[in-house]
């Protein structure tokens, strides 16, 4: 049966076929990687732990790894309720069993710690979820993401270059693609003019990750992440947004006239994507100058099904009436409005996954009917019919 976790079940993902030596093996067109990265009996750092994946993550890491211990790194800042993020520390902590689990509250800016906690547990796996997030927060708050994004990576990198680690695995974003006009968006596309600087960033990120893994051979992947949505998420993502705003009377807001297409990722399946990909690193390799070989990937993480934005939101408004989050009878044409497009926003965004099903044998595959109604569900839990939170019992 699949694994279940606090703020999903684990049950979208076909699980590849592990075939001798180590390697997955994932149908006739694909090509097998070595699983070179053993996670049990280890110790795992997980930055952003108390963020939506990073708590995701860490939780499903406790049954795949059952004799390793996780480290989580988060400084709880308050770009948005910080009681969400005690929420799932909270559940974290319920489900780990003695010795499996470590939180250090502190910032990856902070250069001193991230080397002494490298220096302290000497992680084998890192994986590097905290940043600042949010296109449109961006705008109106550069330092926030130049901070976290760029001085914190950079520490992050540092610290794997001072103390080396099998597998350095780090958050991308789909937002590197920018206005990108061709679709699917591929890794192999050029990513050269980011619509935001949180794009920006997150393509530095990438940059700095290469010239890493080139010059000290670290074996580095970075991860694109798509729109990813589900129980626990971020307030400030549109479906949760959207949802509070009903729940309290008010008006969404659906930018450019519903004119947008967005490749949604249930949390669960990025998850999985996570799991299989901290397991294969990059081969090091020696070139033909006597030099490394940078032990570098990018790969995206999306359905590679965009949805409608008004279709998203329509689903969205019948589960959360069947969910009993919201009466039978609401007026939603009277509690929502039509805009432009805001900016820093981009019409599509559309991910072209073949790389990682080729790799690792994994696509996502949970829709937005069941993603949507697994949300519903743990919204009505923990706020509630009156808004109010119940953590009990959730």
């Amino acid at each position: 049966m699949p694994a279940a976790s606090a703020f999903g079940s684990y049950g979208g993902a076909a699980k590849a076929d592990l075939g001798k030596n180590g390697l997955y093996i994932a149908g006739e067109k694909s090509r097998m990687v070595e699983l070179n990265v053993e996670l049990n009996k280890k110790t795992i750092l997980v930055t952003g732990a108390a963020g939506f994946i990073g708590a995701a993550l860490t939780e499903r890491l406790f049954r795949e790894a059952p004799d390793s211990e996780i480290i989580g790194l988060d400084n709880l800042n308050d770009y948005y309720d910080v009681s969400l993020k005690e929420y799932r520390l909270e559940r974290i902590g319920k489900a780990a069993k003695p010795g499996q689990w470590r939180f250090v509250k502190g910032s990856i800016a902070d250069k001193a710690l991230v080397e002494e906690l490298f220096e302290q547990t000497r992680p084998a796996v890192v994986v590097n979820l905290a940043a600042q997030a949010g296109v449109r927060y961006s705008i109106d708050h550069p330092d926030a993401y130049i901070e976290s994004n760029i001085v914190g990576f950079y520490n992050i990198l540092e610290a794997c270059r001072h103390h080396p680690v099998e597998h350095l695995v780090y958050a991308s974003s789909s937002s590197v693609y920018g206005g990108n006009r061709k679709v699917p968006f591929s890794t192999e596309d050029r990513v050269d003019n980011p619509v935001s600087l949180y794009a920006a960033t997150k393509k530095s990120d990438e940059l700095l990750a290469h010239a890493y893994s080139k010059l000290y051979n670290i074996p580095s992947t970075g991860l694109r992440f798509f729109t990813v949505y589900g129980p626990a998420g971020r307030p400030d993502m549109f479906y949760y947004s959207a949802t509070r705003r009903l729940c309290e009377g008010g008006v969404i807001q659906i930018f450019n006239y519903g004119d947008c297409r967005r490749d949604f990722t249930y949390v669960d399946d990025i998850v999985e994507g996570i799991v299989r990909v901290m397991r294969g690193a990059p081969e090091k390799r020696t070139g033909p100058d006597g030099l490394p070989m940078a032990p570098y990937r990018v790969y995206n993480i999306g359905g590679g099904n965009p949805e409608n934005l008004l279709d998203y939101v329509s689903t969205l408004q019948r589960v959360l009436v069947e969910e009993g989050v919201l009466p039978g009878d609401y007026d939603f044409e009277a509690h929502r409005e039509l805009v432009g497009m805001q900016p820093g926003d981009v019409p599509v965004t559309y991910a072209d996954s073949e790389a990682l099903e080729r790799d690792f044998g994994f696509k996502p595959e949970i829709g937005i009917q069941d993603g949507l109604r697994r949300f519903a569900r743990w919204y009505r839990q923990y706020y509630g019919k009156s808004g109010e939170k119940e953590h009990e019992g959730v």
